[in-house]
């Protein structure tokens, strides 16, 4: 496990120091083998530890693990996550911006399919997706849908997903496509991809908020607070959204992320 402390080490109005398991998001959520996390969230909670006095204590997980960390009570914060019903049962969720995910693929001339539904009815198309991603009842609905057909293959990360399209192995993915294209640009593995990627908004998957989820079971309601309002500040002055510019490359964010405030 890879740990990181980020804050100012006096002062600190956060009663203890908070814990927070990452997995790799893009450029939003950077894990090198060796070094401090970094990346659009790690930059942000060292920017909001420093003036909010509050440390946060960084390791590596699974994307998986990082959803189940959650739900059990072992993870403070949740990072990054969009909102769910189901992550509403376990924090209090706090938005920091817009995001949307699309049917992604590398097929120059295939019909993408506007709905889920369609897609799961065009029994044809191979699908693979990211283990630990939520967006949302209908997304949901759509993986157990495809998984009782066997058309679903699920992967730990976003360059496993790339990998598994550039060879062959699945038709189409559904992500947010900011996650996907920083994740070519990160990676020479599948750098060769970009400008090769075909994006589809489907019906289901409108705009949605995005941010960070709080734990009800790890923290006490003082922390909770204080972090809400911490974070939900660093959105309102514009420093989320700086952020994002500051790692994402020109035209990575385009149709599928956008600030919120």
């Amino acid at each position: 496990m890879l740990g990181a402390v980020l804050a100012a080490e006096a002062h600190a109005a956060c009663s203890r120091p908070m814990q927070v398991p990452l997995a790799p998001v893009g450029l939003s959520v950077l894990l090198p083998p060796q070094g401090q996390p970094t990346g659009v969230y790690p930059e942000l909670l060292r920017q909001v530890g420093e003036s909010e006095g509050c440390v946060f204590t960084m390791s590596t997980v699974p994307r998986a693990r990082q959803e189940l960390m959650f739900e059990r009570g072992q993870a403070d914060l949740l990072v990054p996550a969009s909102r769910t019903p189901r992550r509403d049962e376990f924090g209090e969720f706090v938005p920091l911006i817009q995001s949307r995910a699309m049917v992604i693929t590398l097929n120059a001339e295939r019909p993408l399919p506007t709905t889920l539904k369609a897609l799961v009815q065009a029994t044809e198309l191979r699908v693979v997706l990211v283990r630990g991603f939520d967006f949302g009842d209908a997304y949901q609905a759509a993986v157990k849908e495809l998984t009782r057909q066997g058309r679903l293959r699920l992967e730990a990360d976003t360059v496993s997903v790339a990998r598994v399209l550039d060879g062959g192995g699945a038709d189409v993915t559904v992500m947010a496509p900011s996650i996907l294209v920083s994740a070519l640009h990160a990676d020479e593995r599948v750098s060769h991809l970009l400008g090769r990627l075909r994006l589809g908004a489907v019906d289901e998957l409108g705009w949605n908020d995005s941010g960070i989820y709080l734990s009800r079971a790890a923290l006490n309601e003082g922390d909770r607070r204080h972090l809400q309002d911490s974070l939900d500040k660093a959105a309102r002055s514009g420093l989320v959204w700086k952020l994002f510019r500051q790692f994402y490359p020109a035209g990575a964010m385009d149709g599928s992320l956008r600030p919120r405030y």
